[in-house]
């Protein structure tokens, strides 16, 4: 209920800024500046047709499907370079150095490679979002108290059963934390991608608008990718954090 008022007192001063700067003062154009009415207008609009969620699920279906093959290559990478003093020596400061790269310098080599489609799209967050979570894994390994390692080692357990029954249980709420933060990256890596090529999506759509000098659908689209990119982290997300750290009396 909070939150419902809160973003009900937002959206009222953000109508009332609107109606101060453009209305009353004259400070801004109108076209340079969303409105709240408008934005709402370019919803039931882009709704009645089938537009947004169309944009949306196609969307939704791309970051998805990048950020899985994302995980295994990420999981993969980072797990060698913990596992090979060698790989966490040379290879990591590689992988940091990559992970800075923002996701859009890598959309000139998706369309030369994969051209206009939807594997171009897939390849930007792939490798918007695999890096980062490899780092995520290394780290989370890292991390884990010495005693575990060593009570396991004692008792002679292979390899194998390290890293299924002590390493993956005892590093797994900091895991949850790098795969959410690596879907936040597969996210944006996505829009950048999209915004590139000509395939229906958000990323489109919002270039559509920009393309109209619509700034409320510009403006509608951004509130649909941070709500899109909320709800994920709600429903999913955090009710996997919640019920590792309740299992083990964290929460």
């Amino acid at each position: 209920m909070g939150m419902i008022i809160f973003l009900v007192v937002l959206i009222l001063a953000w109508q009332g800024v609107y109606w101060l700067g453009v209305d009353l003062l004259e400070l801004w154009k109108p076209y340079a500046v969303p409105e709240p009415a408008g934005v709402a207008k370019r919803f039931i609009e882009l709704c009645s047709d089938g537009t947004l969620f169309q944009a949306t699920f196609n969307s939704l279906m791309r970051g998805i499907g990048g950020y899985v093959i994302a995980v295994v290559i990420g999981i993969l990478v980072g797990l060698l370079i913990n596992h090979f003093n060698y790989l966490q020596k040379n290879l990591k400061p590689v992988v940091l150095g990559i992970q800075t790269l923002p996701s859009v310098c890598w959309v000139p080599f998706s369309i030369l490679w994969f051209g206009l489609s939807t594997n171009a799209i897939l390849f930007v967050v792939i490798m918007g979002s695999a890096f980062s979570i490899s780092i995520s894994v290394d780290n989370a390994i890292k991390n884990i108290q010495p005693i575990y390692t060593k009570a396991a080692l004692t008792m002679g357990a292979t390899k194998k059963q390290m890293y299924i029954n002590v390493i993956f249980p005892a590093s797994l709420p900091e895991l949850v934390s790098g795969l959410k933060q690596g879907w936040s990256f597969a996210w944006r890596a996505l829009m950048a991608g999209e915004v590139m090529t000509t395939s229906i999506g958000l990323g489109q759509t919002l270039i559509m608008g920009r393309d109209l000098a619509d700034i409320n659908q510009v403006m509608l689209v951004m509130v649909v990718i941070v709500a899109v990119g909320i709800i994920i982290d709600k429903c999913i997300f955090s009710v996997i954090e919640k019920r590792i750290l309740k299992k083990r009396g964290l929460a």
